[in-house]
């Protein structure tokens, strides 16, 4: 069966997210802090078509954790705008050729016709909850990975659920103090280290899901 993983950002106290997530923060104030690792990463510009970028411990992380992905899931909030009925004119934070360059499943309650892009992205919106969103991706994906591409709560569900295979914590040495934690509400999984990698940046550990 294809695998379900994630890689997130999180802070040494815990936080996926920094407070007051906005349009103008869309990952909370100071959250970009989370993932500094990876931007300038040689991996990071040729996953944009662009050339340059530093050939880093970072960038190999980065270039794994992209490749062989065939779909990917998330959030309302991480797709962004207002709360409740969908404005149609919100096309999410990425411009018109997101970086996914795949098949994206969005959870929310509201109905929105699915959303082509550039690049090979194709937004469904999904309303019947995180197992429904699970086979669309499977289905998307064929033999490839399916990936939480956020946000915390998404994960925090999956994991819950059981559903989740891997998970990489790109573990940031930074103190956010508050914001949205990445491992609350999500039972007593046990979480089986299989690697981890180390730069200036950040410590990278995957873990496996043991069922």
């Amino acid at each position: 069966m294809t695998v379900l993983t994630t890689h997130i950002g999180m802070s040494l106290d815990g936080f996926a997210a920094g407070p007051d997530q906005s349009a103008q923060h869309p990952v909370g104030v100071g959250g970009m802090r989370l993932h500094q690792w990876l931007l300038g990463t040689r991996a990071w510009y040729e996953h944009r078509g662009l050339e340059g970028g530093e050939d880093s411990v970072d960038s190999r992380v980065l270039a794994e954790a992209m490749r062989g992905i065939g779909s990917y899931i998330m959030g309302r909030r991480m797709f962004g705008g207002a709360a409740g009925p969908w404005d149609t004119g919100w096309r999410g934070w990425w411009g018109d050729e997101p970086s996914f360059q795949a098949p994206v499943f969005v959870l929310t309650h509201h109905p929105r016709e699915p959303l082509v892009m550039k690049g090979g992205t194709t937004f469904t919106f999904v309303t019947e909850g995180i197992h429904a969103a699970l086979e669309q991706a499977r289905e998307a994906s064929g033999d490839r990975t399916v990936s939480i591409a956020g946000g915390a709560k998404v994960v925090q569900q999956y994991l819950a659920a059981g559903l989740l295979d891997e998970m990489t914590i790109h573990l940031r040495p930074i103190v956010l103090g508050t914001g949205e934690r990445l491992l609350e509400n999500v039972g007593d999984p046990v979480l089986e280290p299989v690697e981890a990698v180390h730069s200036a940046k950040a410590t990278h550990i995957r873990y496996r899901v043991v069922r």
